[in-house]
């Protein structure tokens, strides 16, 4: 009865970071009817800048909860500008007629193409002066090159409704860019934190150990999802989310700006999937640039599990896949558990396609 309750736990902590994950794919699907793929590599830089703020920040003598606070913060301010960078330069020209970037847009890259380019030298045996130097000017190459295309773009490309197999094989390349990116700047090899990042105590409860990173996982993982649940049921702007998701065109005619609220779930989907980021890294305590592949199929599958488009859905279905991963790895074998997911999805596309609580609606034109 202990292992039973034991597995539980270990499912429910799994599945809480499926769920974070599920929620991003669900909140863009049901604005856009776009499957972003490369959302599971969101959630890799985020667990990635988490680190780095523990290798930064984790030898100067700073209260634990006070560190993970800075690793959640600096992990959603990075996946948050990761996110409106998807979705300017990868999606909206793909929705909607391209047009030039403006000049914040073109300092964002700047800014951003500079310290990609710092980090792979500090990581790479260390930052020359000249690599300092030259950091400005590769940014600055990188805005001149995004703003060449868009000014391309928008003189020759008339507006046209994109297919969406497109928009599909556009994320698949987002997600293969992001990744490989990510494996030139840190490396191939496992990262694994500090050890002493987290107090080592546990809680005893009906004789099962509850360790502090279980339960920060499942702590923060509730309170996101439940002020994410709030945001979008009862304030304004989650109404406009809803009506946006509802009609756009509606919704436009209402006086709602769609472009701020596309851009805003892209937003709040990668913030979650980096405080999912931040919690893989505090539990299992070893990343790479390939979990944000696994996880993303994985929380996919738990999307869809739970009703592609639905959030209480995507939540249940994330809990649902961890409590089923982690006991078919404790009773049958852990080299199934990735199996699993997979069973999961092709069972519920041919045995429910609109998934537990989703419903079949009419296509959107």
């Amino acid at each position: 009865m202990q292992e039973l309750i034991q597995q539980l736990v270990n499912g429910i902590t799994l599945g809480s970071v499926y769920a974070l994950i599920a929620l991003g794919y669900t909140m863009v699907y049901g604005i856009l009817e776009l499957i972003n793929f490369a959302h599971g590599e969101v959630f890799m830089v985020g667990a990635f800048v988490a680190l780095g703020v523990f290798f930064t920040l984790g030898s100067i003598g700073l209260p634990w909860w006070l560190l993970l606070v800075i690793a959640l913060v600096a992990a959603m301010a990075v996946c948050s500008l990761l996110g409106m960078g998807l979705e300017r330069l990868a999606y909206r020209p793909l929705l909607s007629e391209a047009k030039p970037l403006q000049k914040l847009e073109l300092a964002i890259i700047a800014a951003v193409g500079s310290g990609i380019w710092w980090l792979y030298h500090l990581i790479h045996g260390g930052a020359s002066l000249l690599d300092w130097a030259l950091g400005p000017l590769v940014g600055a190459g990188a805005a001149a090159a995004c703003w060449g295309l868009f000014a391309y773009l928008s003189r020759n490309s008339p507006p046209r409704k994109t297919p969406r197999l497109s928009l599909l094989i556009t994320a698949l390349g987002a997600s293969i860019l992001l990744q490989n990116a990510m494996r030139l700047i840190v490396g191939s090899r496992d990262r694994v934190p500090p050890d002493t990042i987290l107090p080592s105590w546990s809680v005893a409860f009906a004789g099962v150990q509850l360790t502090l990173p279980q339960l920060l996982t499942m702590g923060v993982s509730v309170t996101a999802m439940a002020i994410l649940t709030w945001l979008v049921q009862r304030t304004r702007l989650g109404k406009a989310m809803r009506a946006t998701a509802q009609d756009m065109e509606a919704a436009q005619l209402m006086g709602i700006d769609t472009r701020a609220i596309v851009v805003i779930v892209f937003v709040l989907g990668s913030s979650l999937a980096a405080v999912a980021g931040v919690l893989f890294v505090v539990f299992f305590k070893s990343i790479n640039f390939f979990i944000g592949f696994q996880a993303g199929l994985k929380a996919f599958t738990a999307a869809v599990l739970g009703g592609i488009g639905n959030i209480p859905g995507a939540m249940l279905g994330g809990l649902l896949l961890g409590l089923l991963e982690s006991l078919g790895s404790g009773y049958i074998s852990s080299e199934w558990k990735d199996v699993f997911a997979f069973i999961v999805l092709v069972g519920v596309l041919l045995l429910r396609p609109s998934g537990l609580l989703g419903e079949n609606v009419p296509e959107k034109v």
